[in-house]
């Protein structure tokens, strides 16, 4: 495995500098991908090896003019392929989309990381149509969890490649989406930070979409401050070293831990590590409450029928379904097509109770900072225990349960490392209510440092 890459702020420094160049970052991410022993050809589906180095080179004749450049001009990042790159088709991990044609403009969030100076190295792979947070693909191959190479776990999904891409060092922070933990799952079952925004926060235009109303643009990288510099690229703000949340600026935050079923089958490893990282929370000053939302136990209810995805990716799939259903992974086929389940009265139903939820979170977690639960109540299993539908399947919604607690409440959630070096990487997610992104962030900061000697 190739070593990863400092974190983005660490490398706007060395750029400024001239400690290190925009072509050397660049040719660091295009050795790691084209490694032989390495995951590169299960991470990419397409690579932009000529293209970067051009724009590097670029970069770096601007800096070498003294001329001034972005704020993370010539870092390099992947695209999950799922976002319209111009030139590019956008195939969303699918056969199904092989011979659409070729994007004409970047997608907007995509337009604003590149305004930033981040450097695409390619499209990374995904679960096909992101509709699973298990991370497989028969399509493309799916690139194997780090921690556990010899016998292939899985590396979660649905934003698999972009963790890779972190992980082994072809990237400095991958982009991805989240509408039920894309973003978290991978994150947590491979050791690094992820982040899923106030799904308004961030344009999802220029996107194959999976749901309408939970799709959200976020990031995966190996610090939260990676994380907030993409947000902030990703949202069109100015990305500035002395704007990124400082994790000494808190001193006892207040954050409720839990109760609900988000507990349950939990296997030893992240119950340990889980209570592990809540008591060096409370030794550095946080002050922590069990909680049980009470309301929020009617979530899987609501759910039943596919939630809003099965209808809202329908919508979409409808015509090509007709046309190209041998095509699809029969996995996620099976999940598209429970949009039939529900009537129009089910979706108004769900809409409406979604809005009651959310007033009710609103009311119950003011009072804390932010509420913190395991990201993933178990470890990456391995895939060749997930060849029975049954087990994928069973798999599939634990490893969705809690994350989609944020979409469905429309959250902002973040997933910290909190295990111990060399061991099963474990998440620790804190969640807050909609546009308290910095909030988070700066809660997040804070923990981090709190939670230093266990990041893998």
């Amino acid at each position: 495995m190739s070593e990863a890459f400092a974190p983005l702020l660490h490398l706007t420094t060395d750029l400024a500098s001239g400690k290190t160049t925009s072509r050397a970052l660049v040719e660091q991410a295009v050795a790691a991908i084209a490694a032989p022993d390495g995951e590169g050809r299960r991470t990419f589906v397409q690579t932009h090896a000529e293209a970067a180095r051009k724009q590097a080179e670029a970069y770096d004749a601007q800096r070498k003019a003294g001329i001034s450049a972005p704020p993370l001009a010539g870092i390099p990042m992947s695209v999950k392929d799922l976002f319209d790159e111009v030139g590019c088709i956008t195939t969303a991990g699918s056969r199904v989309l092989e011979d659409a044609p070729r994007a004409t403009q970047d997608a907007p969030a995509i337009c604003n990381l590149k305004q930033a100076g981040l450097i695409s190295m390619g499209r990374t792979t995904m679960t096909e149509f992101a509709f699973s947070g298990v991370g497989v693909n028969p399509h493309t191959g799916t690139p194997a969890n780090p921690w556990d190479r010899a016998t292939m776990r899985i590396p979660g999904g649905s934003s698999s490649g972009a963790a890779i891409s972190v992980t082994d060092g072809m990237a400095a922070i991958g982009i991805g989406s989240d509408t039920g933990g894309s973003c978290r799952i991978p994150a947590a079952l491979t050791g690094i930070v992820g982040y899923k925004p106030t799904a308004s926060r961030v344009s999802t235009d220029g996107m194959v979409p999976l749901s309408f109303t939970l799709d959200s643009v976020g990031s995966l990288g190996r610090t939260v401050s990676c994380c907030w510099a993409a947000d902030r690229a990703l949202s069109g703000q100015t990305v500035r070293a002395e704007d990124a949340p400082d994790p000494t600026a808190l001193s006892a935050p207040r954050f409720g831990m839990l109760q609900t079923y988000v507990l349950d089958g939990m296997d030893d490893t992240v119950a340990a590590d889980y209570q592990n990282a809540l008591q060096i929370l409370e030794k550095s000053g946080a002050i922590l409450q069990d909680v049980t939302f009470q309301a929020l136990t009617t979530l899987p209810e609501l759910n039943r029928l596919g939630g809003f995805p099965a209808p809202e990716s329908l919508t979409w799939h409808e015509k090509l379904i007709a046309t190209k259903a041998d095509l699809y992974d029969p996995f996620v086929l099976k999940r598209i097509l429970r949009g039939k389940e529900q009537s129009a009265v089910d979706y108004i139903n769900l809409m409406r109770n979604r809005k009651s939820l959310i007033t009710k979170a609103h009311g119950f977690f003011d009072d804390f900072d932010a509420i913190l639960l395991p990201t993933v109540p178990i470890i990456a299993p391995r895939m060749a225990d997930l060849t029975e539908d049954e087990t994928y399947t069973r798999t599939n919604l634990l490893l969705l349960r809690n994350p989609t607690v944020a979409n469905f409440l429309d959250g902002c959630a973040i997933s910290l490392p909190c295990h111990t070096q060399g061991t099963a990487p474990v998440g620790l997610m804190a969640m807050c209510m909609g546009h308290q992104d910095d909030k988070l962030f700066a809660l997040a900061a804070w923990m981090e440092r709190a939670l230093k000697h266990y990041a893998l």
